[in-house]
């Protein structure tokens, strides 16, 4: 939640209940977004969280696309018109790159762009959440320890050090990204399906062609993507698929139809 006043002496945060630094450049400037539009004195943030921080579960993105969402609602009550250029995902973005995703439901892309100034590197709904209605995701927390290695730091000495990372972003992510588009329209499981999955196995290749190197993955984890592999196996046909971000921590996408088989492996 989020109130404003000009009543207020100073900006200020609360997670879960605590009181934080409200100095963090990346809330700051979403902040200086909307502070930009119109004068609303200062602003109190009140956010609660339920999944692990830090972990690789995208809490991040979840809690700076709630803060954005909350003050656009704000405004839209106080009658402060934005501006054209008012881009909801882009403004999530300077806080969390994944959280411009999180503005939308459904399936979702982050556009790249093109502008040195990133103003058009925004998230754009591919199908909304109603588009696969047999779509389910379980999400398998195998650690809630926060992550050795943050996302935005790795991925920082990514860019400067690893090579496969270029070659993946020039020549594997735009025809994967079309592919994965394409599967989602005419909701082609098994291919939706191997694509996530190879692209999942690459991003942590790329985090280990990092030097020094980065490994998210523990051996949980490492069970997980073997369990699956076997399931897929017997059944004949790719009917689950893994993916793991900058984390340990496991989301399976698969149809409803698979759920109980998998949730009984267990």
């Amino acid at each position: 939640s989020v109130a404003v006043s000009k009543t207020f002496s100073r900006d200020r945060i609360w997670l879960n209940g605590k009181e934080e630094s409200i100095e963090n450049p990346r809330l700051q400037d979403c902040l200086k977004c909307f502070k930009e539009i119109a004068s609303f004195g200062h602003v109190h943030i009140c956010s609660e969280n339920n999944f692990p921080t830090g972990a690789g579960l995208a809490s991040s993105a979840a809690g700076y696309a709630c803060l954005v969402y909350a003050l656009a609602k704000l405004f839209n009550q106080l009658k402060l018109a934005p501006h054209e250029n008012f881009d909801l995902s882009r403004i999530a973005r300077q806080g969390s790159g994944s959280a411009c995703r999180s503005m939308y439901g459904g399936f979702v892309t982050w556009e790249m762009g093109c502008q040195s100034s990133g103003e058009d590197s925004i998230a754009v709904q591919v199908a909304p959440e109603t588009h696969w209605p047999d779509m389910r995701i379980l999400i398998l927390v195998v650690s809630d320890q926060k992550k050795h290695t943050s996302s935005t730091s790795g991925m920082q000495r990514t860019v400067q050090t690893s090579k496969l990372l270029q070659y993946r972003a020039a020549s594997i992510v735009p025809e994967r990204m079309r592919q994965m588009e394409e599967a989602i329209r005419v909701k082609n499981y098994a291919d939706f399906g191997e694509i996530m999955m190879k692209d999942s196995n690459q991003f942590h290749a790329v985090c280990l062609d990092t030097y020094p190197p980065i490994s998210y993955l523990n051996d949980t984890s490492k069970q997980i993507i073997q369990l699956v592999t076997k399931y897929n196996e017997h059944k004949g046909v790719v009917a689950a698929a893994y993916t793991f971000d900058a984390g340990p921590n496991a989301v399976l996408y698969l149809e409803e139809k698979s759920v109980q088989e998998i949730v009984g492996i267990g």
